[in-house]
C-alpha cells in the first residue's frame, strides 16, 4: 500500500471521531470541520513524533485539543458562551426533545474542568477510559473516577429533586411530616 493510500485510509477511519470531539467542544460544525483538517495537517507534519506508545486516536485527540487551544488564543470569543444558540433540527416535533438536549449541553458545558473535558472525550469522542487517561496524562482509573464524578455532578444539577438535594445549596432535603395545629 502506498503511503498516500495509508494516510487516506487512516483519515477516513479517524476523521469522524476527531470531528465529533471538536464539535462537542466548539458547538460549531464549520469550525469543527476546519479544526479537524488542521488536526490532520499537524498530524501528518509531525508524524515522525508518533511513537505508538498510545492509540492513534488518543494522539489525534491530543493534537485536536492543542489545535483548538491555539485557535482560541488567536480568536478569543466575542460573546458569552451562554448566549450562543445551538442549532437544532427545525422540525416542530423535535422542539421538546431539543429543549432537554439544550439543558443537558448547557449543564455539561458548565461543569468545571476536568469533568467537562472527560465527559466530552467519553460521550462525544467515543474514547475508552484508557485513551482518555493517555490524553490527559493520567491513569485509566483516574479517567473512570473523574467520569463517574462528572456524571454525578450532572445528575445533581439536572435532577436535584430525585437525589433529595436542592439545586440552590446541594444539601439533602429533610422529609418533615406536617404537624397538626393545636396538638402540641
Amino acid at each position: 500500500m502506498k503511503p498516500v493510500d495509508e494516510i487516506e485510509k487512516k483519515y477516513r477511519h479517524y476523521a469522524q471521531i476527531i470531528y465529533k470531539y471538536l464539535l462537542s467542544l466548539t458547538r460549531d460544525s464549520d469550525l469543527a470541520e476546519e479544526l479537524t483538517q488542521e488536526t490532520f495537517y499537524q498530524a501528518i507534519r509531525t508524524s515522525d513524533k508518533y511513537d505508538e506508545s498510545c492509540a492513534l486516536s488518543t494522539w489525534l485527540c491530543a493534537i485536536a485539543k492543542n489545535v483548538l487551544l491555539t485557535y482560541r488564543r488567536k480568536h478569543p470569543p466575542l460573546e458569552d458562551i451562554e448566549e450562543q444558540v445551538i442549532p437544532t433540527r427545525s422540525a416542530e416535533s423535535d422542539a421538546l426533545d431539543a429543549m432537554g438536549r439544550m439543558e443537558l449541553l448547557k449543564t455539561l458545558h458548565a461543569l468545571p474542568e476536568p469533568y467537562r473535558e472527560i465527559m466530552y472525550l467519553r460521550v462525544f469522542g467515543g474514547l475508552s477510559f484508557r485513551e482518555i487517561g493517555e490524553v490527559q496524562g493520567k491513569t485509566e482509573n483516574w479517567a473512570r473516577v473523574t467520569f463517574y464524578r462528572g456524571k454525578e455532578k450532572l445528575r445533581d444539577t439536572l435532577l436535584p429533586a430525585e437525589n433529595g438535594k436542592t439545586a440552590e445549596n446541594g444539601k439533602t432535603n429533610e422529609n418533615k411530616l406536617p404537624t397538626k395545629k393545636g396538638t402540641d
